[in-house]
């Protein structure tokens, strides 16, 4: 399995873009996919430097509905003809953010597409065939971020937190390897394993995403008394991870010192196989 970061918030050198958002090339056996598209549509200009051609993707995978992970969605629809896009059926509901000036904001996806031919919407769990599914339905609430509670929704047309029930995360079953995506695990990095070894009935090999310890908004890190017990929970597990984007650099910092070479980071340009 080949993966190109395509967007992310730093970049390994010059001659990429960067931008705060995610967007993931992932080539299996059978398929060309983009896990998450961006804020922007920066995803073509980097996707030609890594010499991934936009129309040769057959799928495309929404994490949630915020607008730094699906932002290039048009613009993709524009470039490419043939791929569906994999969305949470409350991917579109309308999603906000508390800014520190207090001010609330829309951050969620372009209802302006929703009703596209090619978006196809996923409820709690979809096996598209024997190397892919998706699944939400993440109940446990252990080890998550604080920052969380600056992320909103609508209620009744009251601000209420966000439940994150429009995020969703890919397995991928590469030959012998369980593989997890995540995009930012607001539901919880933990959680979301949880739930992986609940449906697989053992333990992902790999897992790739953000885990949401930082925010950029608020220039802060999660308390790093949180990061060290996700760091345990992460080591406890035979699993080797990449993460990237909302996780932040400090908190990746941290979680380095537990996990050593277990964990390393993507930035845009980054090329892994495993």
């Amino acid at each position: 399995m080949i993966i190109k970061t395509i967007i992310e918030n730093t970049a390994i050198s010059d001659k990429f873009q960067n931008e705060h958002g995610l967007s993931l090339y992932i080539e299996t056996n059978k398929h060309k996919i983009l896990f998450d598209l961006g804020k922007t549509d920066l995803f073509l200009e980097n996707a030609k430097k890594l010499n991934v051609n936009i129309e040769d993707i057959d799928l495309v995978i929404i994490s949630h509905g915020h607008y730094d992970h699906g932002g290039g969605l048009k613009k993709f629809l524009e470039v490419n003809t043939r791929a569906n896009i994999y969305i949470n059926k409350h991917g579109f509901e309308e999603h906000y953010s508390k800014r520190p000036t207090d001010i609330i904001e829309e951050i969620g996806l372009d209802k302006g597409i929703k009703n596209n031919s090619r978006i196809i919407f996923v409820d709690k769990y979809l096996r598209l065939d024997e190397e892919l599914e998706i699944f939400s339905g993440v109940k446990n609430n252990n080890l998550l971020s604080k920052s969380n509670n600056v992320l909103l929704m609508k209620e009744e047309g009251k601000f209420i937190k966000d439940n994150f029930n429009h995020e969703q995360s890919l397995i991928i079953k590469d030959n012998d390897k369980l593989v997890l995506i995540a995009g930012c695990s607001h539901r919880g990095i933990s959680n979301i394993i949880d739930k992986f070894i609940d449906i697989k009935g053992e333990e992902p090999r790999y897992v790739l995403g953000g885990f949401h310890l930082s925010s950029p908004s608020y220039k802060k890190s999660e308390d790093p008394s949180l990061i060290n017990e996700i760091g345990r929970y992460l080591k406890s597990k035979d699993t080797f991870y990449y993460t990237c984007h909302c996780t932040g650099l400090v908190p990746y910092n941290q979680l380095k010192d537990i996990l050593k070479e277990r964990l390393q980071y993507l930035s845009t340009g980054t090329c892994i196989k495993i």
